[in-house]
């Protein structure tokens, strides 16, 4: 009976349990070097030895982490909402509407995002130090500047993501609710957003996660110890020693994993249904 088990259950549960086990180490070992008091690479053992809160409490005496922190994370939720209120927009537009260059629109969105974007830092390098002299609020150094860059890059693979949801929802709805006397902004504000709030959760969840881990433009644009983000700033501290300061960088990530932690645990009911039927119908 329990060959029998073994071949037909038995070993699922022990590639299940092997996968659980292989993707849970990494995380276990940052842990183990975030509450090694040495804080060391080298040092670092599965195990730790004497563990504390030492590196935690360098982190927040010794650099500008908080200040990092609550910069991550007031750009990527700005940055997270208004992109998928303007990908939303688009997506509406061309799902519900017949206009001239549609179809070219879409396949521009589409072709664009094939480009990286390190292709372009120079060319926006010099255009946001020239904003600067002008509005130094969006120029260079500034975290609105860093905001306005993000938004420029929230229209793409996400506005065909929600067209494809947006086309399941049938356009006989829109029309009772024109004839009743409701408007274009009513529609879209009253009636499509509640339907389609599960891809609104989804394509807002991956908004966040692409601008808090986000380095490259963050890095060229944010020099100023009090404006950078967190990726920015925890790669400062193993950018010259990398073996010096691994344990407060092991720490910083940990903290840093929260936001993303509570919003995915908040937003989870909706990413299976709104990625599986926006794809479906893409």
């Amino acid at each position: 009976m329990r060959l029998i088990w073994w071949r037909r259950v038995g070993w699922r549960h022990a590639v299940g349990a092997f996968a659980v086990l292989f993707s849970l180490f990494p995380i276990v070992f940052v842990l183990s070097a975030a509450l090694n008091p040495v804080g060391s690479l080298d040092s670092t053992n599965v195990l730790p030895t004497g563990a504390g809160l030492a590196n935690f409490t360098s982190l927040f005496r010794g650099t500008d982490f908080g200040r990092w922190y609550l910069n991550s994370v007031l750009i990527s939720g700005l940055s997270a909402f208004s992109g998928v209120l303007l990908s939303m927009l688009a997506a509406y537009a061309f799902s519900r509407m017949r206009f001239a260059g549609r179809r070219v629109g879409l396949l521009a969105l589409l072709l664009i995002q094939m480009f990286p974007q390190f292709l372009a830092v120079v060319a926006i390098f010099l255009i946001f130090s020239r904003l600067g002299d002008y509005y130094p609020a969006l120029g260079l150094n500034s975290p609105w500047g860093l905001l306005l860059l993000y938004l420029g890059t929230a229209l793409g693979v996400n506005t065909w993501l929600m067209k494809g949801f947006l086309d399941t929802v049938p356009k006989e709805i829109d029309e009772s609710a024109a004839i009743d006397g409701a408007s274009h902004a009513q529609v879209f504000f009253r009636i499509t957003l509640p339907l389609v709030s599960p891809i609104l959760a989804v394509t807002g969840l991956l908004g966040f996660i692409g601008s808090i881990n986000e380095f490259l433009l963050a890095a060229t644009f944010l020099t100023d110890p009090e404006q950078k983000t967190l990726a920015v700033g925890l790669y400062g501290l193993i950018a010259g020693q990398r073996n010096a300061n691994f344990g407060m960088f092991c720490a910083g990530s940990l903290l840093a994993a929260i936001p993303t932690v509570i919003l995915f645990q908040f937003l989870q009911r909706y990413i299976v249904s709104g990625l599986t039927v926006g794809a479906v119908k893409g």
